[in-house]
């Protein structure tokens, strides 16, 4: 019983810890949105997707409208996308998304990790060219006929729709529907999506692999706690790669 519970507590802390990850970012998201354009979501897309994303990990509302808020005060800090690229042990591709007010501070905590877990800081285009850029939504599943939904979605550009299935925070098993687009069709999808009123979990724009690399269980285990590494900084955004 004792080791069943420290599982489960154990499964509990790293929904937390990932739960708090997912608010630091989406925190930022929404104040990078409303620096470039403005506090209204009826008139900025990116804001409204930065909202649409807080709830689909439970962000509570008074933590997004503070954010806002925030955002909208002079004295809040600017934060800069920078985008960083290079290789973890084994030849696996990483790319590293980060939104920071410290530029110096973040490339040198990246090349810290990348040093320490065996890999290498690349240069601008050295590794990115591995991955395509591209639309994903996430919808809720439920009432959706999956088949039906791919054909009304195809003028909006549309490549791919099929189900899926995710833990959730309490560790349940969720079915969702996910919508690939090419990455110029984000806008018209989010658009078509919005005018279906569909359940939107997620909107993002995320790097997809073209190849992966297969390894060994212990090659894939210290590439993973290279990427572990990236992921708990909190300037860190978003990492892909291309472990298999």
């Amino acid at each position: 019983m004792g080791r069943a519970f420290e599982f489960r507590k154990g499964r509990k802390m790293k929904r937390w810890d990932r739960m708090s990850k997912d608010f630091t970012r989406i925190g930022r998201e929404i104040v990078m949105a409303v620096k470039e354009s403005g506090p209204n979501p009826d008139t900025n897309s990116r804001l409204r997707t930065a909202i649409q994303n807080a709830k689909g990990v439970n962000m509570p509302k008074d933590r997004v409208d503070a954010a806002i808020k925030r955002a909208s005060s002079r004295e809040e800090k600017d934060y800069q996308e920078v985008v960083y690229e290079g290789y973890a042990p084994h030849g696996v591709a990483i790319v590293i998304e980060t939104a920071t007010d410290n530029p110096v501070r973040t490339v040198a905590n990246v090349r810290m990790y990348f040093n320490r877990g065996n890999g290498a800081l690349g240069t601008a285009g050295s590794s990115d060219y591995t991955f395509t850029r591209k639309g994903v939504f996430k919808l809720a599943a439920e009432g959706v006929d999956v088949d039906e939904l791919e054909l009304e979605l195809i003028d909006a550009g549309a490549e791919d729709v099929y189900t899926d299935q995710e833990e959730d925070e309490h560790g349940n098993v969720k079915d969702f529907i996910v919508v690939e687009t090419a990455f110029t069709d984000f806008g018209q999808m989010q658009k078509a999506l919005e005018e279906k009123n569909l359940n939107v979990i997620s909107a993002q724009l995320q790097r997809i692999p073209n190849t992966r690399v297969s390894l060994s269980e212990e090659q894939a285990e210290e590439v993973l706690n290279l990427i572990e590494k990236f992921e708990e900084d909190d300037d860190v955004q978003a990492v892909y790669h291309t472990l298999a």
